[in-house]
């Protein structure tokens, strides 16, 4: 039976109308367009809602943030088509420093280490948009709507759907929502949501810097919050380039409301002096931070993904990373039921979907609320205790190797995909 989000109701005629496509995908951001161009990589046929027009999303200053892009993950878009549109532009990361306060250096992965991996990549949002939106504009099975609006919900017994600002009305036997953390999907499902905030903002900027960074991520742990030194690839001139995530408490005077010679001082007393001068790079922006998740990630012929589901602190770089994770999960099920003649909205499909990522989304939430609790305090006692505890782990290989494959984002994933980098790394 069909049922709606608002008293509007469709036409006489819509029982007797075929699914428009296999997949309906709400949201045109990160998440839902590598979806979209995983799916269509693979023969199944995608419409993706997209609220934002192209000429906005794609525009210098839309969005200041860089992505950390595991080495896991990387596999994912590799298979999505759109790793290699990025051509130069993602910077590898081959050695991650993890500092605690004024204390020397706690913690150092190499990526030497772990057969000479890149630990991920960082990469420009603008980058990687224009190269989802290339990907998509080549895939025939994949269509794009944009800029378009959902303005309501569809259910039925046997599809799912939405109904659009201007009427149009598209089916599927499955609607995924990757709307982000103000999910449309996610409020229609009326899923309870859980978390909090941190009482943080994140100050996102380029820095500038006199040396290079030869290819170093650092993780500073501060008491109002972590400062974390990204690489970025130079510039068209040669200048070094690192992206900076500087979290600061809520309460006092906030950074960017600094004028540009006064937070360069900020910067110069924060950088590790290696870095040499530095200096901030066009627009520094801000976002609240917090921690938000769903129990059900599914509902009738609905699922959510990536940031719809659920969300965390930037501390460890893993947010889009585990909504890649969904993403892998879920289209490697679409697909299979699809090859197999299957419901690709079947009951039974979302279940295993909401088994096979539930957990491992806790495990990580917990974890980065944890290092975000245990690193931002001032209590003696356990500033002792953490760095008790990961100068053990630096002194202990096996340990230290498993929080380097942690890192990467190759613990859990889905083992087509290692086996074929293994296959590759032999060739």
């Amino acid at each position: 039976m069909k049922r709606t989000a608002s008293p509007k109701k469709a036409s006489p005629k819509s029982r007797e109308l075929t699914p428009d496509t296999d997949v309906i995908v709400v949201g045109g951001g990160l998440a839902g367009l590598t979806l979209a161009a995983l799916l269509g990589a693979q023969g199944v046929e995608v419409i993706c809602i997209d609220r934002e027009a192209a000429p906005t999303t794609t525009k210098v200053g839309f969005d200041l943030r860089t992505t950390a892009i595991s080495y896991g993950s990387h596999l994912v878009m590799k298979k999505a088509g759109v790793w290699d549109l990025l051509g130069d532009h993602p910077c590898p990361i081959k050695d991650i420093r993890i500092l605690d306060g004024g204390s020397p250096m706690l913690l150092n992965f190499l990526s030497e280490d772990l057969d000479g991996e890149p630990f991920g990549w960082i990469v420009n949002n603008l980058d990687l948009r224009l190269a989802l939106h290339k990907r998509v504009q080549s895939l025939k099975n994949v269509r794009h709507m944009v800029p378009a609006l959902v303005s309501d919900f569809i259910v039925e017994d046997e599809v799912a759907g939405v109904v659009l600002a201007d009427g149009t009305e598209l089916r599927a036997p499955v609607v995924i929502g990757a709307d982000g953390k103000h999910s449309a999907v996610r409020k229609f499902l009326n899923a309870p949501l859980h978390g909090w905030m941190y009482d943080q903002t994140a100050i996102v900027c380029v820095v500038g810097h006199e040396n290079p960074h030869n290819n170093m991520a650092i993780e500073h742990f501060r008491s109002e919050g972590p400062f974390a030194v990204l690489p970025m690839s130079d510039d068209a001139q040669g200048g070094h380039r690192s992206s900076l995530v500087w979290s600061v408490e809520g309460h006092g005077v906030s950074p960017l409301t600094y004028d540009d010679a006064t937070f360069n001082a900020a910067l110069a007393a924060r950088f590790p002096a290696e870095y040499g001068k530095v200096w901030v790079i066009g627009q520094r922006a801000g976002w609240p931070l917090g921690l938000q998740h769903v129990h059900s990630y599914t509902g009738h012929r609905m699922a959510l993904v990536a940031e719809a589901a659920h969300a965390m602190h930037p501390i460890a770089g893993q947010g889009l990373n585990m909504g890649l994770r969904d993403i892998i999960e879920i289209s490697d099920l679409f697909v299979a039921a699809k090859e197999q003649g299957e419901d690709l909205g079947s009951a039974s499909l979302l279940k295993s979907y909401q088994q096979r990522r539930h957990f491992d989304n806790m495990a990580m939430m917990a974890a980065t609320d944890g290092l975000t609790k245990l690193f931002s305090n001032r209590i003696p006692l356990l500033s002792s205790l953490r760095k008790l505890g990961v100068s053990l782990v630096q002194a202990c290989p096996p340990a230290r190797r498993f929080f380097m494959k942690q890192a990467m984002g190759t613990m859990g994933l889905v083992p087509d995909l290692m086996k074929t980098a293994r296959t590759a790394r032999r060739g």
